[in-house]
């Protein structure tokens, strides 16, 4: 199949390590000659890099699926991602599909491509056993123009009872600090003014290319080298486990010329005897700590959680625990996940099933709790000028951005505010849930 003239189009499902995933991949084949075009378009390739977590992957993977095919019938069809390495054989058996690659083989897609055709039967399937993925291929995406995902770390060594993603992305391994250094560089140059680091388990940064478990760096060699990165005007860590983020992290951002006061920290439960359960690698005590911590240097930053409802075990007593847990944290927001079963995960023959409709009520007694506990946080910070990044979506006369510690904020839409940093006062709560600013009256340039 000569590539010349061709298009290609991409849907990501997912995280920001599949965006990021994403853009690496589209960008091989825009090297390669290939026209990118938007996904409803007619293209000659299209790819869709799915995702395991979710609980409707493979209607989610269909739908995407038919969607190429509407756009165009002879549409090469390549599924890739997590979904794809853990269920290679059903996803082949799609209606249109016609290539299926694995975690090892999503980054050679040229050469696979260079010799398939529209099948009419199954897809072809190109998928390692997953302890042969060893390699690391650095990615970033540039999802609007305002910020970045640049991974910096792939798979995860822990064994969580409820999680595929061992068996989806293979062992923890890391980017060298070079390559990561370069990633950023190249992204500060298309002056874009925020990097979101991601990875499978960031804070576990810093094991070698092909699973040397020896720690060649660690995270906080990573994040003091970022810091010097000139350019990048904010730097977000998007997700770091508890016990892996040291006080030694969280005294650099404080002080930091880049990183922003914004962490997300994965909880799950705010039960010891369901962590356990879990096999998380900290208790609540621990988790309290690192909570403590941060607002003791940083009283203004945002604090987001993530927590697992319904899990095998958590009885009515256990999941009030978490509540109440929570509801005493001085946290800025909640994720809120309800427990799925997942195939071949310890967490699906454990006993103690919580009914369906009781894991949704707690899912929305949580995500209740979430937002009184974003607008009490809000309410903390009206009055006080701070910097907000706005983004260039024009939503009916309206642009949004985001503050450093997060806070969702919006104002009449100007253009020449667009992508640039402006340091404004944080008015009041709109019913939206954003909070409205007074117009500018200091630039960021000025400002510095």
């Amino acid at each position: 199949m000569s590539n010349f003239h061709k298009t290609a189009a991409f849907h990501t499902l997912g995280c920001k390590l599949n965006f990021a995933e994403t853009s690496t991949i589209a960008r091989q084949l825009t090297d390669a000659g290939y026209d990118k075009v938007s996904f409803d378009d007619r293209a000659d390739v299209y790819v869709i890099n799915t995702c395991s977590v979710t609980e409707n992957a493979d209607r989610e993977c269909k739908l995407h699926v038919k969607r190429a095919m509407k756009a165009n019938p002879e549409g090469l069809v390549v599924i890739v991602g997590c979904y794809a390495q853990l269920k290679p054989e059903e996803i082949s058996q799609i209606n249109g599909v016609d290539l299926v690659l694995g975690a090892k083989e999503k980054f050679n897609i040229l050469s696979y491509l260079d010799d398939i055709e529209k099948s009419e039967s199954e897809g072809v399937v190109h998928s390692c056993e997953i302890e042969e993925t060893d390699f690391f291929i650095g990615s970033y995406s540039i999802g609007d123009r305002t910020r970045a995902f640049l991974k910096v770390q792939d798979g995860c060594d822990y064994k969580c009872t409820y999680c595929t993603i061992p068996l989806a992305r293979g062992i923890s391994r890391s980017d060298t600090i070079e390559n990561v250094l370069s990633n950023a560089k190249e992204i500060a140059a298309q002056d874009i003014k925020e990097i979101v680091l991601t990875g499978v388990n960031i804070g576990d940064y810093g094991k070698g290319e092909f699973g040397n478990k020896r720690h060649e760096h660690t995270f906080l060699d990573l994040i003091s080298e970022l810091d010097q990165v000139e350019g990048i005007e904010r730097i977000r860590i998007s997700s770091i486990e508890p016990n892996l983020l040291k006080d030694e992290s969280i005294e650099l951002v404080s002080k930091s010329r880049s990183f922003v006061p914004h962490f997300h920290i994965p909880l799950q439960s705010g039960c010891d005897d369901v962590l356990k359960k879990m096999k998380r690698r900290y208790l609540t005590k621990l988790y309290k700590e690192r909570v403590s911590k941060i607002r003791e240097v940083m009283p203004h930053a945002a604090i987001g959680v993530d927590v697992i409802v319904g899990f095998p075990g958590e009885t009515e007593e256990r999941f009030m625990e978490t509540y109440n847990f929570l509801n005493e944290l001085p946290i800025s927001y909640l994720h809120v996940f309800t427990y799925s079963e997942r195939e071949n995960t310890e967490a699906a023959e454990m006993e103690g099933v919580v009914p369906i409709p009781e894991r949704k009520k707690r899912n929305k007694m949580l995500r209740i709790l979430s937002e009184k506990k974003k607008m009490s946080f809000y309410q903390t910070q009206l009055g006080k000028t701070l910097p907000v990044l706005w983004e260039h979506e024009n939503k009916d006369g309206k642009m949004y951005g985001f503050t450093e510690n997060y806070v969702r904020v919006q104002k009449d839409f100007e253009q020449n505010s667009v992508n640039q940093i402006e340091f404004l006062r944080l008015e009041k709560i709109e019913a939206d849930g954003t909070v409205s600013v007074l117009n500018s009256f200091e630039s960021f340039l000025e400002k510095v």
